[in-house]
């Protein structure tokens, strides 16, 4: 004889109410709690400081002190005079010599760190390349004056081997050396972190079914790096791009870049605040551009 069992209870509208409420809640609350440090920082930090930059663009010939009213787009129309345009390419040339340079001398060092030296040695090759950047990059850059300059440690040894000295300081040569020996690291630990997820399976495979170390390299191992080639190529051009002590202490006063004339726009002699504004912006869009179109084509999928 089975035993009646016992109603259970109803459910009452409230109670499931409040309970999906809670959940929302705690599923709103993990967020908040975790993205909210970082939000508020870029927040304060980066949106409003951009926003005011922009309002500043907006307004001609304002200096500290004035009234900010926006008037116009003049300041971006300056933007475009030939001797400006001239200095933002001087910039741009910089950033993409120095992306090349960095590319061509830290893939083949973030290749053997990653590939061919031994596993034991690789966390201390790599701290030993970074160990540079806890130095300023200003004493780096007067090391190089030091190393560049006529009566310098360079000249010094090419005289002892008979050969006529260079004339590197102040000339762009110094400046890509200078750019290039700061920005190496970043693009030697981006690549070490691509190259060290390569699947060797398929070099071996490679290897195995005829093909040279050269085709297995541009058919094999660039096509899985081509993610880390795009991140640390870029990483390397914004940040040369925006590079102010090397170009200025290593390229003299022919050198005048983007960065150095939105300095002497703010903190010079002529303090035009709105110039140096929309410059910055026109700067700032330019990189937007560059992020853009790598998250778009940058995905390092081999075309079929």
């Amino acid at each position: 004889m089975n035993t009646p069992t016992k109603p259970s209870a109803p459910a009452f509208p409230n109670s499931q109410s409040k309970h999906g409420i809670s959940q929302i809640f705690s599923k709103l609350l993990g967020p908040v709690v975790l993205l909210g440090p970082a939000g508020l920082w870029l927040l304060f930090l980066l949106v409003l400081p951009t926003l005011v930059i922009f309002e500043l663009s907006l307004v001609e010939n304002i200096r500290p002190g004035d009234l900010v009213i926006p008037d116009g787009i003049g300041n971006y129309l300056r933007v475009f005079d030939p001797l400006n345009l001239k200095v933002i390419w001087r910039s741009i040339y910089f950033a993409i010599g120095t992306t090349i340079l960095c590319l061509l001398l830290g893939f083949p060092v973030a290749y053997w760190i990653a590939l061919m030296s031994p596993k034991q040695w690789r966390n201390l090759l790599l701290l030993g390349f970074i160990l540079p950047l806890w130095t300023s990059s200003l004493l780096r850059s007067y090391a190089w004056i030091t190393i560049l300059r006529p009566t310098g440690v360079l000249n010094s040894i090419i005289g002892i081997i008979g050969l006529p000295p260079l004339e590197l300081l102040n000339r762009t040569p110094a400046v890509l050396i200078g750019m290039s020996y700061s920005y190496l690291p970043y693009i030697v630990t981006v690549l070490y972190a691509s190259l060290e997820k390569l699947d060797r399976r398929l070099l071996e495979a490679s290897s195995d079914l005829g093909a040279t170390p050269i085709q297995t390299f541009w058919k094999v191992t660039v096509p899985q790096s081509l993610p880390g080639i795009a991140a640390g190529s870029l990483l390397v051009f914004i940040s040369s791009l925006g590079d102010f002590v090397d170009p200025e202490l290593l390229g003299g006063a022919s050198s005048m870049t983007a960065a150095r004339l939105i300095y002497n726009q703010f903190l010079g002699a002529t303090q035009n605040w709105g110039f140096g504004s929309s410059l910055s912006m026109v700067l700032i869009f330019g990189v937007s551009i560059a992020i853009a179109l790598l998250l778009k084509y940058g995905d390092g999928r081999p075309s079929k």
